[in-house]
């Protein structure tokens, strides 16, 4: 049975000892919970061992209460043990002077989905800029990749860095948190008291989870839309949709697993998709569907769409391509309907001048290449299988599971 980070720092005083005497502070979320269910905060604070003297929450809190996107979460107390919890979706995303005075050493127990853009990935790196900067120790119990080894997509541009892209990551990066922290700390110059608590037994590439230990572990929701593994699969994918006019929907119980529109024919471009590239719609079950959004967009209007599935015996891990198979479907839409609206202009994470498809993709390749009525789909794949590769080979060294 695997043992998480968290797991084996409760159950081995050996780990804790250079933790006895210092001020330690815990990053974490809803998910932030032992293999038993208690929160990693409650756990520790019941061995009455070590001086916990703050909490740290990322975007949508340190207890998932902001459901919406783009929802910032004030700083407060918390109630049972009167400790601060400090917000870094708030009024500041970089910890503030007064933060990283409060303690001596981070404990980081985050649960990342395996995504470029999930903003864990970037409060991550910002946490080691700011703990290198002021001597502070930075720690993390690492947890699984539940998107698993697979690596896809896109290496982040050069001046494309954004709260939704912290560096040159590829979109599917293929790395858990910790493997993740040792790749940012590589990349710069500056020293960091990094120390990972690694996994026991966790073998990202067995089934039937490929990544997620589904016997060993409940699933717990990171943020309040990653609401299942098939969510995590797909939201290398899926979460491009967000920079677009189409419903990823939000507003029903399977956000960021199905994408439609009330004013498009999805059949129509889903016959479009596998006669274009059909290779890139294998290894998950694509559903015709309709939905209506309670809210957000197209919110009371019944759309066409598809659903994507991932949690069945079509599954093929290997074959399985999130992103490519949403180019896809964008690059579908655009030649069935030429004139179509696709571009969502809008404040986006911060951000006011990009439109937001490109920070998601990390420039403006896809968009570009969705756009261009002569591109095709091995003009793409030329370029990801580029940026795949060389990913692979220069993170192999920091992998820590087989």
């Amino acid at each position: 049975m695997i043992k998480l980070g968290i797991d084996r720092l409760l159950e081995t005083p050996e780990l804790r000892k250079p933790l006895r005497g210092r001020r330690v502070a815990l990053l974490g979320h809803p998910a932030s919970m032992t293999s038993t269910g208690r929160h990693s905060l409650d756990a520790l604070m019941a061995l009455n061992e070590l001086s916990i003297v703050a909490a740290f929450g990322p975007q949508h809190g340190m207890r998932g209460d902001k459901q919406d996107n783009m929802v910032e979460t004030p700083n407060e107390t918390d109630a049972r043990y009167g400790i601060p919890v400090y917000s870094l979706y708030g009024e500041v995303r970089d910890p503030t002077a007064e933060m990283l005075d409060s303690f001596d050493v981070l404990l980081v127990d985050l649960q990342d989905i395996g995504t470029r853009i999930y903003t864990y990935v970037t409060t991550l790196a910002y946490l080691i800029d700011a703990c290198s900067r002021t001597g502070k120790a930075l720690w993390v119990l690492d947890r699984p990749n539940p998107a698993g080894r697979p690596m896809e997509g896109t290496i982040l541009e050069p001046g494309w860095e954004s709260f939704v892209g912290a560096g040159a990551l590829l979109m599917r990066h293929g790395l858990t948190f910790g493997e993740l922290a040792k790749w940012m700390l590589a990349q710069r110059t500056t020293d960091l008291d990094l120390h990972l608590v690694a996994m026991e037994d966790y073998h990202p590439r067995q089934a039937p989870g490929y990544g997620w230990p589904i016997l060993d572990l409940s699933w717990v929701n990171p943020s309040p839309n990653a609401s299942s593994l098939n969510m995590a699969r797909c939201f290398a994918g899926t979460v491009l949709l967000e920079g677009t006019t189409l419903s990823e929907g939000r507003g029903t119980t399977t956000p960021l697993e199905m994408v439609g529109a009330p004013d498009l024919d999805f059949e129509r471009i889903l016959q479009r998709m596998r006669s274009l590239e059909p290779e890139w719609t294998q290894g998950a079950t694509i559903r015709p569907c309709w939905f209506e959004p309670t809210f957000h967009k197209h919110a009371g209007r019944l759309c066409s769409g598809l659903q994507i599935h991932t949690d069945n015996a079509h599954y093929d891990h290997e074959r399985f391509r999130p992103y490519r198979l949403m180019a896809l479907l964008f690059k579908s839409l655009r030649l069935e309907y030429p004139d179509y609206s696709l571009w969502r202009d809008f404040h986006y994470e911060y951000e006011t001048e990009r439109l937001a498809i490109d920070l998601l993709s990390g420039g403006p390749l896809l968009r570009e290449w969705v756009d261009d009525p002569e591109a095709q789909p091995g003009d793409l794949e030329q370029r990801l299988r580029v940026d795949e590769a060389g990913w692979a080979e220069s993170v192999a060294p920091l992998c820590l599971y087989a």
